[in-house]
């Protein structure tokens, strides 16, 4: 039962005037007790298939009459090039078969009122939609819209992967189980393990940094994990990270990989989803000014000094909230480097800078339209001495990060390196409302069903 012919190809012109065998799923029907008009669906694409009484006989016809939404067939039949069809062919069946029927007592709940139901009064996608598409994810992947947002995710992560190798990062992964924290310890998951207590990992970075002597430039594309309560559009508890650690690296030369994997990423969806942008109705020359123009850069001095300016109450020392970002990323028209934070904002493992004992060597890449960031990275600490004095400041417990400070001990070297927000990125190309809207089944601090 191999699928061989795919709805986009015969839309695309490659079967014109043959006889075809589609698989799919039921979009729409509509017609009449002698001709009715079925648009079927795959992952590829819709076209309308005109089924007639004559051709298929009295009996087969009447269970096309009562076939319903996202049954599941196979039509055979002639594909017919007609501007006036939506795609520009349309498909004269010649035979129909049902695979797997859906019951009339239990049609598919993703209709026309329940997608209605999450627009508000705007005419705009409610963030991630109604607690009613949520609740039926499984079912709502089905739509056109979340099949455009895959896709796109797909590609997206198929970018990160091949630019890397192709800069010849190395791939390497690192244990989703760990003992201590790498952002903030009040966003940790904890865990039982075995009478002990774990923590689902908040990155791979300090296990990277391990094997960042033998391996020198490394990457991975892996799921991390926050207990963050934030309901902005950006957060999610699981998230996917594009990470990577360099050995011998400065600070500007991890920006210029960020902005290299960013600029691919958005080139790469111009090239391979044209078609589920425009979908999207996203802008194409918008995503080319993303992927074709060099990233500025600022300080965070004068990101502060900005933002004092247009009314907001920050202090100089505070990390920099989404609601902050989001008022700088008004007046970018592409996505922007944020360097040198304060070193009282940053955890200990940044590295200080030496012109400057107060800031540390470190980045933020953010995006435009108001998404704030999607890269954060930097230079680490690197000398025993100094991640000890470090972790002394902020008092730390030095045990569960040993492993870390050996890797100081026995022949450190200068390097860094980013973690990217696969999700965050994916959200800002495809216009999205909000970041559920990218991934397939999204986890928030009230959500971890279905």
């Amino acid at each position: 039962m191999v699928k061989t012919i795919w709805i986009g190809d015969v839309q695309a012109g490659k079967y014109d005037d043959q006889e075809v065998e589609l698989k799919g799923w039921i979009k729409r029907e509509r017609g009449s007790n002698k001709m009715r008009f079925i648009v079927l669906r795959d992952s590829t694409g819709h076209i309308q298939c005109v089924v007639k009484k004559d051709a298929i006989g009295e009996e087969l016809f009447q269970e096309v009459k009562n076939v319903l939404i996202e049954t599941s067939v196979i039509i055979t039949g002639i594909v017919n090039a007609d501007e006036r069809a939506d795609g520009g062919h349309e498909v004269i069946a010649t035979s129909f078969e049902i695979v797997g029927a859906v019951n009339a007592e239990r049609p598919f709940p993703i209709n026309k009122e329940a997608l209605e139901s999450a627009i508000d009064e705007d005419g705009e996608l409610m963030p991630g939609g109604s607690e009613f598409l949520l609740d039926h994810r499984h079912l709502y992947l089905r739509t056109s819209r979340m099949t455009s947002m895959l896709k796109l995710r797909s590609s997206a992560f198929g970018a990160i992967h091949r630019y890397f190798r192709d800069e010849d990062f190395i791939e390497y992964q690192a244990p989703n189980f760990v003992t201590g924290a790498v952002e903030g310890g009040s966003t940790l998951f904890e865990v039982p393990y075995f009478g002990r207590s774990a923590y689902l990992t908040q990155s791979w970075q300090l296990y990277a940094e391990a094997a960042m002597p033998a391996l020198e430039r490394l990457y991975t594309i892996a799921p991390s994990f926050r207990a963050e309560k934030s309901r902005t559009r950006r957060h999610l508890t699981e998230f996917w990270h594009a990470e990577m650690e360099m050995a011998w690296a400065t600070n500007d030369e991890i920006m210029a990989h960020g902005e290299g994997v960013v600029r691919h990423v958005a080139r790469t969806l111009l090239e391979e989803q044209e078609k589920e942008l425009t979908s999207l109705d996203r802008d194409l020359d918008l995503i080319a000014r993303y992927a074709d123009n060099p990233y500025p850069r600022m300080r965070y001095d004068e990101a502060v000094e900005i933002l004092q300016a247009k009314g907001d109450d920050v202090e100089w020392g505070q990390d920099l909230d989404y609601s902050k970002e989001k008022i700088l990323t008004q007046d970018f028209d592409v996505p922007h480097f944020l360097t040198h934070y304060p070193k009282i904002a940053k955890p200990f493992y940044h590295r200080v800078d030496p012109d400057d004992e107060n800031y540390v060597l470190c980045h933020d890449l953010l995006a435009p339209e108001g998404y704030g960031e999607i890269i954060g990275g930097g230079e680490r600490t690197w000398s025993e001495e100094e991640i000890l004095a470090r972790l002394d400041e902020e008092g730390t417990d030095k045990e569960p990060y040993q492993f870390y400070i050996d890797t100081r001990s026995y022949g450190g070297v200068p390097h860094g390196g980013f973690g990217l927000g696969v999700d965050r990125v994916v959200s800002w190309l495809a216009g999205a409302s909000h970041i559920r809207e990218v991934i397939p089944f999204p986890r928030t601090s009230r959500r971890v069903t279905p």
